[in-house]
């Protein structure tokens, strides 16, 4: 069940080079490679002869051949040249999909060419803004993406899967949790007040009492999850506004459907106090990357159980209202 007209991420900015760089999206193998200007190309990775991969060819200037048997496409996707061959057929050509650089990662439209505006971008400006620091990293993940969905607008599960980092027994039991929807966009807000900080909120925040605690989440389409997380002393104002002598975090999450049971999994973490600080900056990374491989435990789980069985029944929670409002959106735009 795949959104087909929308922006996805498809690589970090450093993964697409002058050497053609292969990755499959919602079923469909693409492959990329920088121009000598440095801009993005994404075509269709299949030679429109043989179908023999493009991406295990090579550059020609800013063309790609065809491993196989030579034949020369253009970034437009069109076949310019075939060696052994005079003329060259106008049906010689492989898709070509439009592609954005931005905020370090590069976005594909895999729908509709002529529906993709890049003003509809998904803001992900904390990745490169100079008042944050961030860091980010790639998981590959064997399971459908909407459970990763489904994991990060809930986040009573940080009490038993991340009790070392970024979890602890306040977050599911003393949290006080506000969910709203709306077409395209869900946003689930928890506030835990006065209670102990997790490992990693004490280790980045020396805090030395209990903590007022927010996370702030915020699902859009097709698969895109971003987080408000932090704190501050216990009744310094927090939940009216007043974050200052706390600290603040943004989780950024873009998962990119590979295949129905696999999935790219694009995250970052990013700070807005010491932003100069690498240390700061490794510190919380590791800390929360820790914790997402404890998720990938628990995603992969649940994608063995669930090919087992697809047609097992599941019920739902109270703290399960973030998780499918987004699921219905999905379900209402896929194609």
């Amino acid at each position: 069940m795949f959104i087909h007209d929308a922006w996805y991420v498809a690589a970090w900015d450093h993964e697409v080079t002058r050497t053609p760089f292969a990755r499959t999206i919602l079923n469909e193998p693409i492959v990329m490679y920088r121009k000598a200007d440095g801009g993005i190309v994404a075509l269709e990775d299949r030679c429109c002869h043989r179908h023999f991969p493009l991406s295990r060819g090579e550059l020609k200037g800013d063309c790609i051949q065809c491993g196989y048997h030579g034949m020369i496409y253009d970034d437009t996707g069109a076949c310019v040249e075939i060696p052994w061959q005079k003329t060259v057929s106008r049906a010689a050509r492989v898709r070509a999909y439009p592609v954005v650089e931005r905020n370090r990662w590069i976005w594909i439209w895999m729908g509709d060419a002529d529906k993709a505006d890049p003003s509809t971008i998904t803001d992900f400006h904390w990745l490169d803004d100079p008042d944050w620091g961030a860091k980010g990293d790639l998981f590959h993940i064997k399971c459908d993406y909407r459970l990763i969905v489904e994991n990060l607008l809930d986040l009573t599960h940080l009490a038993y899967v991340h009790r070392t980092t970024i979890g602890n027994d306040a977050v599911a039991a003393a949290a006080g949790v506000q969910c709203e929807t709306s077409a395209e966009e869900v946003t689930v807000t928890r506030w835990t007040l006065n209670r102990p900080p997790p490992p990693t909120y004490a280790k980045a925040g020396n805090f030395e009492g209990n903590v007022d605690r927010w996370q702030i989440i915020n699902f859009t389409p097709p698969a895109f999850v971003r987080l408000d997380v932090g704190a501050c002393d216990a009744g310094t104002g927090a939940p009216d506004g007043n974050r200052q002598g706390g600290i603040g975090m943004r989780n950024l999450n873009a998962i990119t459907p590979e295949t129905e049971n696999t999935t790219h999994y694009f995250w970052a973490q990013a700070h807005d106090f010491e932003v100069n600080n690498k240390d700061i900056t490794e510190l919380v990374f590791q800390q929360v990357k820790t914790a997402f491989k404890e998720d990938i435990e628990v995603f992969e789980a649940q994608q063995e159980r669930i090919n087992q069985n697809p047609d097992a029944p599941r019920i739902n929670l109270s703290q399960d209202a973030g998780g499918i409002a987004a699921i219905k959106i999905i379900e209402r735009l896929s194609t």
